[in-house]
């Protein structure tokens, strides 16, 4: 498999030649950091209610007065659905004054 030259492309790339495969569906966790915690707890809630299937934590970060809401999706981690999921993500952490902080594999 080849992916683009970014970010995103060389942490599938990295998973891909750690031997996880990329055709099937993983728990893929999107990172989201916010100042406030009365923000995180508000994109909290709104997911909760949107999102009712995801599986979606806060925690305070290990810097001091950060919080971390953290969003598990069901999907097959391809370059574009990765793309697309952290845009609308980043789009809805930045209503509640929140922003992304990368994602991961649960593996």
């Amino acid at each position: 498999m080849t992916f683009p030259n970014d970010e995103t492309g060389q942490v599938l790339a990295e998973m891909a030649d750690a031997g996880i495969d990329l055709t099937v569906i993983h728990d893929v966790v999107f990172f989201h950091l916010f100042e406030n915690k009365a923000d995180a707890e508000a994109m909290l809630a709104h997911l909760t209610d949107t999102a009712p299937d995801m599986v979606v934590t806060l925690q305070p970060d290990e810097t001091p007065n950060v919080w971390d809401v953290d969003c598990k999706v069901k999907m097959t981690p391809s370059y574009d659905g990765i793309v697309a999921q952290e845009a609308e993500f980043e789009q809805l952490a930045q209503k509640f004054k929140g922003y992304n902080d990368g994602w991961g594999i649960e593996a």
